[in-house]
């Protein structure tokens, strides 16, 4: 049985489903594709991995680096998997950008490219805001761009970290 809870962040409040052992989701209240992949019935109530999710927010938002990730299940296609463990791969107070992921999944898969468009739906499609850093992933030349919980979320966590929209992240460092 998924169960779901209500975290009260400084950006607004967050949903977290979890299976019991593993995290499988977290969104801000209300942001595009929210809920997405949860079953008909859930049950609200705390599990321990809710409590460490607090602790890692907490930690997140006094503006540390908040250090191991408590335990993820991340649900999707193997694509959308491979962007995702890309994006756990960026440093905290670090950007990078589709083109980039895009590039570093082609090296990955032995391809010549891919598309930095289907990155950005997959990244989109991250189900775990904040600790899968999705909100690090800009636009070329360091323009924010898209994130399904809103600009202004995405200015803010970057924010957070001190992140310089010009340093990009490159996967071979």
């Amino acid at each position: 049985m998924i169960r779901i809870s209500t975290w009260q962040s400084p950006l607004g409040p967050v949903t977290m489903a979890g299976d019991g052992t593993a995290l499988t989701g977290l969104w801000f209240d209300g942001q595009k594709y929210f809920g997405a992949g949860l079953p008909d019935q859930t049950a609200c109530g705390d599990t321990p991995v809710f409590a460490e999710t607090r602790r890692w927010l907490l930690r997140y938002f006094a503006g540390e680096a908040p250090g191991a990730l408590p335990p993820l299940r991340l649900t999707g296609s193997p694509f959308r998997q491979a962007v995702w463990a890309l994006l756990l791969r960026i440093p905290y107070g670090r950007v990078t950008t589709y083109g980039e992921i895009a590039a570093a999944l082609a090296r990955q898969r032995g391809a010549a490219h891919l598309s930095a468009q289907a990155v950005g739906g997959a990244v989109g499609h991250n189900p775990v805001s904040i600790l899968v850093p999705c909100h690090r992933v800009v636009g070329s030349g360091g323009s924010l761009t898209g994130y399904a919980g809103g600009l202004d979320k995405k200015a803010a966590l970057l924010a957070l970290e001190r992140a310089d929209l010009q340093n990009i992240f490159h996967f071979s460092e």
